[in-house]
Protein backbone atom coordinates (compact mmCIF):
# COMPACT_ATOMS: atom_id res chain seq x y z
CA UNK A 1 0.00 0.00 0.00
CA UNK A 2 1.04 3.78 -0.29
CA UNK A 3 3.44 3.77 -3.34
CA UNK A 4 5.22 6.60 -5.31
CA UNK A 5 2.83 7.95 -7.21
CA UNK A 6 0.55 11.11 -6.28
CA UNK A 7 -2.48 8.80 -5.61
CA UNK A 8 -0.46 7.08 -2.26
CA UNK A 9 -3.05 8.44 -0.30
CA UNK A 10 -5.84 7.03 -2.19
CA UNK A 11 -3.80 3.93 -1.95
CA UNK A 12 -3.46 4.14 1.78
CA UNK A 13 -7.65 4.56 1.78
CA UNK A 14 -8.19 1.77 0.00
CA UNK A 15 -6.12 -0.71 1.33
CA UNK A 16 -6.99 0.08 5.34
CA UNK A 17 -10.43 -0.65 3.98
CA UNK A 18 -9.06 -3.83 2.70
CA UNK A 19 -7.44 -4.57 6.01
CA UNK A 20 -10.85 -3.64 7.88
CA UNK A 21 -12.82 -6.10 5.93
CA UNK A 22 -10.90 -9.29 5.59
CA UNK A 23 -12.24 -12.17 7.72
CA UNK A 24 -9.61 -12.48 10.32
CA UNK A 25 -10.55 -16.49 10.88
CA UNK A 26 -9.82 -16.79 7.46
CA UNK A 27 -6.97 -14.25 6.77
CA UNK A 28 -3.81 -13.68 8.72
CA UNK A 29 -2.92 -9.70 6.81
CA UNK A 30 0.39 -8.70 7.09
CA UNK A 31 1.22 -4.80 5.56
CA UNK A 32 3.87 -3.76 3.41
CA UNK A 33 3.78 0.43 2.90
CA UNK A 34 5.87 1.98 0.50
CA UNK A 35 6.59 5.90 1.08
CA UNK A 36 6.68 8.38 -1.23
CA UNK A 37 9.99 8.23 -1.71
CA UNK A 38 10.04 4.79 -2.44
CA UNK A 39 11.50 3.51 1.00
CA UNK A 40 9.45 0.06 1.70
CA UNK A 41 8.13 -1.01 5.40
CA UNK A 42 7.80 -4.30 6.30
CA UNK A 43 5.77 -5.15 9.06
CA UNK A 44 7.27 -7.04 12.04
CA UNK A 45 6.59 -9.39 15.52
CA UNK A 46 6.45 -12.82 16.15
CA UNK A 47 3.59 -13.85 14.01
CA UNK A 48 4.39 -12.04 10.84
CA UNK A 49 4.95 -13.65 7.49
CA UNK A 50 6.45 -10.38 6.23
CA UNK A 51 10.06 -9.87 7.62
CA UNK A 52 12.45 -7.00 6.70
CA UNK A 53 16.01 -8.40 5.05
CA UNK A 54 19.51 -7.77 6.63
CA UNK A 55 18.45 -3.76 5.61
CA UNK A 56 17.40 -1.14 7.83
CA UNK A 57 16.72 -0.80 11.08
CA UNK A 58 14.19 -1.63 13.13
CA UNK A 59 12.36 0.51 14.82
CA UNK A 60 10.93 -0.52 18.14
CA UNK A 61 8.39 1.69 18.66
CA UNK A 62 6.16 -0.11 15.98
CA UNK A 63 7.71 -3.20 15.52
CA UNK A 64 8.24 -1.90 11.74
CA UNK A 65 11.78 -2.44 9.85
CA UNK A 66 12.62 0.30 7.35
CA UNK A 67 14.59 -0.71 4.01
CA UNK A 68 16.11 1.08 1.28
CA UNK A 69 14.14 1.46 -2.06
CA UNK A 70 13.51 -1.91 -3.08
CA UNK A 71 12.91 -3.56 -5.92
CA UNK A 72 16.34 -4.47 -6.62
CA UNK A 73 17.26 -8.29 -7.56
CA UNK A 74 19.15 -9.07 -4.04
CA UNK A 75 18.37 -12.69 -2.08
CA UNK A 76 16.21 -10.94 0.51
CA UNK A 77 13.10 -9.67 -1.51
CA UNK A 78 12.00 -12.75 -3.18
CA UNK A 79 12.97 -14.68 0.06
CA UNK A 80 10.67 -11.83 2.02
CA UNK A 81 8.11 -12.32 -0.64
CA UNK A 82 7.85 -15.97 -0.55
CA UNK A 83 6.35 -16.03 2.93
CA UNK A 84 3.07 -15.23 2.09
CA UNK A 85 0.27 -17.05 0.51
CA UNK A 86 -0.73 -14.58 -1.76
CA UNK A 87 -0.32 -10.63 -2.17
CA UNK A 88 -3.07 -7.74 -2.63
CA UNK A 89 -1.13 -4.84 -4.63
CA UNK A 90 -3.31 -1.86 -3.44
CA UNK A 91 -1.30 0.69 -5.30
CA UNK A 92 -2.55 3.02 -7.80
CA UNK A 93 -1.03 4.77 -10.49
CA UNK A 94 2.54 4.63 -11.40
CA UNK A 95 5.00 2.57 -8.97
CA UNK A 96 2.54 -0.35 -8.25
CA UNK A 97 -0.57 -0.26 -11.02
CA UNK A 98 1.76 -0.26 -13.60
CA UNK A 99 3.25 -3.99 -13.67
CA UNK A 100 6.49 -3.08 -11.93
CA UNK A 101 5.15 -4.42 -8.48
CA UNK A 102 3.44 -6.72 -10.69
CA UNK A 103 6.93 -7.85 -11.96
CA UNK A 104 8.81 -7.91 -9.01
CA UNK A 105 6.07 -10.42 -7.54
CA UNK A 106 6.31 -12.32 -10.62
CA UNK A 107 10.42 -12.97 -10.37
CA UNK A 108 9.33 -13.57 -6.30
CA UNK A 109 6.92 -16.44 -7.68
CA UNK A 110 4.03 -15.25 -5.68
CA UNK A 111 0.57 -15.34 -6.47
CA UNK A 112 -1.00 -12.00 -6.41
CA UNK A 113 -4.65 -10.35 -7.42
CA UNK A 114 -5.15 -8.38 -10.12
CA UNK A 115 -3.94 -7.93 -13.61
CA UNK A 116 -0.15 -8.90 -14.95
CA UNK A 117 2.87 -7.66 -15.86
CA UNK A 118 1.74 -6.65 -19.65
CA UNK A 119 -2.06 -6.11 -18.67
CA UNK A 120 -1.17 -3.39 -15.99
CA UNK A 121 1.18 -2.19 -18.53
CA UNK A 122 -1.48 -1.32 -20.99
CA UNK A 123 -3.80 -0.02 -19.07
CA UNK A 124 -1.60 2.50 -17.26
CA UNK A 125 -0.35 3.85 -20.91
CA UNK A 126 -3.80 5.34 -21.97
CA UNK A 127 -2.13 5.96 -25.80
CA UNK A 128 -1.43 2.02 -25.82
CA UNK A 129 -4.23 0.79 -24.65
CA UNK A 130 -6.54 2.42 -26.88
CA UNK A 131 -4.60 1.37 -29.75
CA UNK A 132 -5.15 -1.64 -28.48
CA UNK A 133 -8.64 -1.40 -28.32
CA UNK A 134 -8.88 -0.25 -31.49
CA UNK A 135 -7.44 -3.23 -33.01
CA UNK A 136 -9.64 -5.47 -31.60
CA UNK A 137 -12.89 -3.23 -33.05
CA UNK A 138 -13.50 -1.84 -29.58
CA UNK A 139 -14.70 1.95 -29.45
CA UNK A 140 -12.68 4.30 -27.72
CA UNK A 141 -12.76 8.05 -27.44
CA UNK A 142 -10.35 9.76 -30.22
CA UNK A 143 -6.83 11.30 -29.13
CA UNK A 144 -3.71 12.28 -30.50
CA UNK A 145 -0.36 11.52 -28.34
CA UNK A 146 2.33 14.83 -27.69
CA UNK A 147 5.76 13.61 -27.12
CA UNK A 148 8.46 16.57 -26.05
CA UNK A 149 9.49 18.86 -28.68
CA UNK A 150 5.89 18.03 -30.82
CA UNK A 151 4.16 20.80 -31.74
CA UNK A 152 1.26 21.39 -29.71
CA UNK A 153 -1.93 20.70 -32.07
CA UNK A 154 -5.90 20.03 -31.10
CA UNK A 155 -7.63 18.42 -34.32
CA UNK A 156 -11.04 17.77 -32.15
CA UNK A 157 -12.04 21.68 -31.57
CA UNK A 158 -12.99 22.71 -28.26
CA UNK A 159 -13.51 21.92 -25.56
CA UNK A 160 -10.92 19.11 -25.18
CA UNK A 161 -9.11 17.32 -22.12
CA UNK A 162 -5.23 17.06 -21.94
CA UNK A 163 -4.32 14.73 -19.61
CA UNK A 164 -0.80 12.36 -18.97
CA UNK A 165 -0.79 9.32 -20.60
CA UNK A 166 -0.11 7.37 -17.25
CA UNK A 167 -1.57 8.70 -14.91
CA UNK A 168 -5.19 8.24 -13.10
CA UNK A 169 -7.01 9.86 -10.39
CA UNK A 170 -7.30 12.90 -12.62
CA UNK A 171 -4.05 14.34 -11.95
CA UNK A 172 -2.75 16.55 -14.37
CA UNK A 173 -5.42 16.86 -16.58
CA UNK A 174 -7.38 20.13 -17.68
CA UNK A 175 -10.38 20.34 -19.61
CA UNK A 176 -9.57 23.31 -22.28
CA UNK A 177 -11.99 25.50 -23.49
CA UNK A 178 -10.17 28.20 -25.77
CA UNK A 179 -6.76 27.69 -28.02
CA UNK A 180 -5.14 30.42 -25.35
CA UNK A 181 -5.30 27.50 -22.16
CA UNK A 182 -4.37 24.45 -24.27
CA UNK A 183 -0.47 25.23 -24.15
CA UNK A 184 -0.18 25.70 -20.25
CA UNK A 185 -2.58 22.70 -20.06
CA UNK A 186 -0.01 20.51 -22.01
CA UNK A 187 2.34 22.09 -19.92
CA UNK A 188 0.95 20.88 -16.81
CA UNK A 189 0.48 17.44 -18.20
CA UNK A 190 4.52 17.00 -19.06
CA UNK A 191 4.68 17.86 -15.49
CA UNK A 192 3.67 14.66 -14.92
CA UNK A 193 4.82 12.69 -17.75
CA UNK A 194 6.93 12.43 -20.97
CA UNK A 195 3.92 11.73 -23.13
CA UNK A 196 0.56 13.89 -23.09
CA UNK A 197 -2.90 12.94 -24.65
CA UNK A 198 -5.00 15.64 -26.27
CA UNK A 199 -8.35 14.10 -26.24
CA UNK A 200 -11.87 14.87 -27.93
CA UNK A 201 -14.61 15.76 -25.70
CA UNK A 202 -17.40 13.39 -26.06
CA UNK A 203 -21.11 15.14 -25.08
CA UNK A 204 -22.90 12.84 -22.99
CA UNK A 205 -23.25 10.31 -19.91
CA UNK A 206 -20.38 8.88 -18.05
CA UNK A 207 -20.94 5.32 -16.96
CA UNK A 208 -18.60 3.06 -15.23
CA UNK A 209 -18.27 -1.06 -15.13
CA UNK A 210 -16.74 -3.38 -13.02
CA UNK A 211 -15.23 -6.57 -13.94
CA UNK A 212 -14.49 -9.66 -12.33
CA UNK A 213 -12.62 -12.87 -12.98
CA UNK A 214 -9.90 -14.70 -14.83
CA UNK A 215 -9.13 -13.45 -18.16
CA UNK A 216 -10.97 -16.98 -19.45
CA UNK A 217 -14.42 -15.64 -18.46
CA UNK A 218 -15.22 -12.41 -16.45
CA UNK A 219 -18.31 -11.61 -15.65
CA UNK A 220 -19.46 -7.27 -15.31
CA UNK A 221 -20.95 -6.07 -12.65
CA UNK A 222 -24.46 -3.44 -13.33
CA UNK A 223 -22.84 -0.28 -14.54
CA UNK A 224 -23.21 2.89 -12.35
CA UNK A 225 -23.78 6.64 -13.91
CA UNK A 226 -21.53 9.00 -12.70
CA UNK A 227 -22.84 12.45 -11.50
CA UNK A 228 -19.77 14.56 -10.62
CA UNK A 229 -20.45 18.13 -8.86
CA UNK A 230 -16.70 18.60 -7.35
CA UNK A 231 -16.22 21.72 -5.97
CA UNK A 232 -12.83 22.70 -8.13
CA UNK A 233 -14.37 21.75 -11.68
CA UNK A 234 -18.13 21.12 -11.08
CA UNK A 235 -18.77 20.28 -14.73
CA UNK A 236 -16.31 16.96 -15.13
CA UNK A 237 -15.37 14.45 -12.91
CA UNK A 238 -12.08 15.63 -11.62
CA UNK A 239 -9.84 15.02 -8.58
CA UNK A 240 -12.10 16.76 -5.84
CA UNK A 241 -15.29 15.23 -7.49
CA UNK A 242 -13.99 11.81 -7.27
CA UNK A 243 -12.74 11.83 -3.80
CA UNK A 244 -14.22 14.71 -1.86
CA UNK A 245 -16.99 14.31 0.27
CA UNK A 246 -20.57 15.07 -1.80
CA UNK A 247 -18.26 15.03 -5.04
CA UNK A 248 -20.52 12.98 -6.76
CA UNK A 249 -23.07 10.66 -7.30
CA UNK A 250 -23.66 7.12 -8.24
CA UNK A 251 -26.93 6.29 -9.99
CA UNK A 252 -26.83 2.53 -10.75
CA UNK A 253 -28.45 1.68 -12.71
CA UNK A 254 -27.39 4.41 -14.98
CA UNK A 255 -30.39 6.02 -16.79
CA UNK A 256 -30.03 4.91 -20.37
CA UNK A 257 -31.87 2.06 -21.99
CA UNK A 258 -31.41 -1.20 -21.26
CA UNK A 259 -29.53 -1.87 -24.53
CA UNK A 260 -27.04 0.40 -23.54
CA UNK A 261 -26.61 -1.15 -20.20
CA UNK A 262 -26.13 -4.71 -21.93
CA UNK A 263 -23.66 -2.93 -24.53
CA UNK A 264 -21.54 -1.46 -21.81
CA UNK A 265 -21.23 -4.68 -20.19
CA UNK A 266 -20.49 -6.21 -23.22
CA UNK A 267 -17.40 -3.62 -24.07
CA UNK A 268 -16.23 -4.00 -20.38
CA UNK A 269 -16.01 -7.77 -20.67
CA UNK A 270 -14.15 -7.25 -24.19
CA UNK A 271 -11.76 -4.43 -22.97
CA UNK A 272 -10.85 -6.56 -19.87
CA UNK A 273 -9.98 -9.61 -21.62
CA UNK A 274 -8.38 -7.85 -24.96
CA UNK A 275 -6.12 -5.92 -22.27
CA UNK A 276 -4.93 -9.49 -20.73
CA UNK A 277 -6.55 -8.02 -17.66
CA UNK A 278 -6.94 -10.80 -14.59
CA UNK A 279 -9.16 -10.49 -11.76
CA UNK A 280 -10.19 -7.16 -11.54
CA UNK A 281 -10.76 -4.05 -13.34
CA UNK A 282 -13.17 -0.77 -13.98
CA UNK A 283 -13.95 0.07 -17.32
CA UNK A 284 -14.74 3.67 -17.92
CA UNK A 285 -17.45 4.60 -20.82
CA UNK A 286 -19.07 7.66 -22.25
CA UNK A 287 -22.93 6.76 -23.63
CA UNK A 288 -23.19 9.57 -26.04
CA UNK A 289 -26.64 11.90 -27.13
CA UNK A 290 -26.45 9.51 -30.00
CA UNK A 291 -26.60 6.08 -28.33
CA UNK A 292 -23.04 5.03 -29.23
CA UNK A 293 -21.14 4.04 -26.18
CA UNK A 294 -17.61 4.80 -26.41
CA UNK A 295 -15.14 3.34 -23.87
CA UNK A 296 -12.55 5.77 -22.57
CA UNK A 297 -10.10 3.94 -20.22
CA UNK A 298 -9.71 0.59 -18.51
CA UNK A 299 -7.87 0.73 -14.38
CA UNK A 300 -6.89 -2.20 -13.47
CA UNK A 301 -6.51 -1.43 -9.58
CA UNK A 302 -9.42 0.78 -8.92
CA UNK A 303 -9.91 3.01 -5.65
CA UNK A 304 -10.64 -0.18 -3.56
CA UNK A 305 -12.83 1.09 -0.48
CA UNK A 306 -15.87 -0.32 0.70
CA UNK A 307 -17.85 2.77 -0.84
CA UNK A 308 -15.57 2.94 -3.97
CA UNK A 309 -17.43 2.70 -7.40
CA UNK A 310 -16.02 -0.72 -7.86
CA UNK A 311 -17.06 -2.04 -4.52
CA UNK A 312 -21.07 -0.29 -5.23
CA UNK A 313 -21.04 -1.44 -8.40
CA UNK A 314 -20.50 -5.16 -7.51
CA UNK A 315 -22.35 -4.90 -4.34
CA UNK A 316 -25.04 -4.18 -6.07
CA UNK A 317 -24.62 -6.75 -8.65
CA UNK A 318 -25.38 -8.85 -4.92
CA UNK A 319 -21.42 -9.35 -4.43
CA UNK A 320 -20.80 -7.75 -0.48
CA UNK A 321 -17.46 -6.14 -0.36
CA UNK A 322 -16.41 -9.16 1.66
CA UNK A 323 -16.93 -11.60 -0.60
CA UNK A 324 -15.64 -9.64 -3.21
CA UNK A 325 -12.15 -9.93 -1.67
CA UNK A 326 -12.62 -13.67 -1.33
CA UNK A 327 -13.23 -13.86 -4.74
CA UNK A 328 -9.91 -11.73 -5.93
CA UNK A 329 -7.97 -14.07 -3.30
CA UNK A 330 -9.15 -17.25 -5.37
CA UNK A 331 -8.73 -16.04 -8.68
CA UNK A 332 -4.90 -14.93 -7.52
CA UNK A 333 -4.49 -18.43 -6.07
CA UNK A 334 -6.08 -20.27 -9.25
CA UNK A 335 -4.00 -18.29 -11.58
CA UNK A 336 -0.79 -18.53 -9.83
CA UNK A 337 -1.53 -22.91 -9.93
CA UNK A 338 -2.64 -22.95 -13.70
CA UNK A 339 0.69 -20.81 -14.65
CA UNK A 340 2.87 -23.19 -12.55
CA UNK A 341 2.22 -25.74 -14.75
CA UNK A 342 3.70 -24.23 -18.22
CA UNK A 343 6.75 -25.06 -19.59
CA UNK A 344 9.51 -22.03 -20.00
Amino acid sequence: MGGRSSEHEISMASARSVLESLDPDRYEAVTVEIDRDGKWELESGESRALYAGAAGELDESDGRTAVETLPVPTESVPATLAGVDVVIPVLHGPFGEDGTVQGLLELAGVPYVGAGVLGSALAMDKDKFKAVMRDSQIPVTRNITLREGDEIGNPFGYPVFVKPARLGSSVGITKVRSKEELAPAVELAFRHDEKVLVEEFVAGIEVECGVLGSNRSPIASLPGEIVPHGFAAPDWYDYSAKYDEGGMDLIVPPRISTEQIERVQQLAVESFVAAECEGMARVDFFVREDGDVLVNELNTIPGFTATSVYAKLFEASGIPYPELLDRLVELALERHERRSRLSY
